[in-house]
């Protein structure tokens, strides 16, 4: 599907140089001299290479339409990651490389996910906004501290380095917002 340069959004998967990108970072610029532009940083979604592109505003770009399925992950075999469709439960393994590393620390066994295709081939994967994960160490709150809205940090089960407000302590179930790795609450 071609869609206008300025249309063109940080997620966005398009087509171009024969190859699939996803969209980065966007610039939209306007120079005082010449035409507006679109510098954008896209990231190769079969190799990972990057690279820095500058499209005219007048020109289109072919979006890819990616087909979502809601699937279940099942295990990890080396560098491949097994997940199963909800719908038809056909099995399928996804490369290590395809998927974002800060996803790969929060999927769990069993967790419901959005995985993306584009003509049969997993291209990415959709973790839930939150996840409940328990805190494995928990630095002491320095006396005084509680007096302003301070925050500690904190590590977590699965290896992730979070800040936590004080009263969060070793042994802690707390949720945890997936996209910017933040604190939401703790689980009772």
């Amino acid at each position: 599907m071609k869609v206008a340069v300025n249309s063109v959004k940080v997620g966005n998967i398009i087509e171009h140089q024969g190859d699939i990108w996803r969209v980065v970072k966007t610039q939209h610029v306007k120079p005082g001299k010449g035409g507006a532009y679109l510098q954008a940083e896209l990231k190769g979604v079969r190799t990972g290479t990057k690279l820095n592109e500058r499209f005219r505003a007048s020109e289109t770009l072919e979006k890819v339409r990616l087909e979502q399925k809601g699937c279940q992950f099942l295990y990890r075999e080396g560098s491949m990651y097994h997940f199963m469709a909800n719908d038809t439960y056909e099995q399928f393994g996804v490369s290590e490389g395809v998927m974002d590393e800060d996803a790969l620390l929060f999927l769990e066994e069993g967790m419901g996910v959005h995985v993306s295709f584009y003509e049969e081939e997993a291209l990415s994967l959709e973790l839930p906004s939150h996840v409940t994960v328990e805190v494995m160490e928990a630095d002491a709150v320095v006396k005084g501290q509680t007096a302003a809205s301070s925050y500690k940090p904190a590590l977590l089960a699965n290896g992730v380095r979070v800040q936590v407000p004080p009263y969060v302590e070793s042994g802690d179930k707390i949720v945890v917002n997936t996209s910017d790795k933040t604190f939401v609450e703790r689980k009772r």
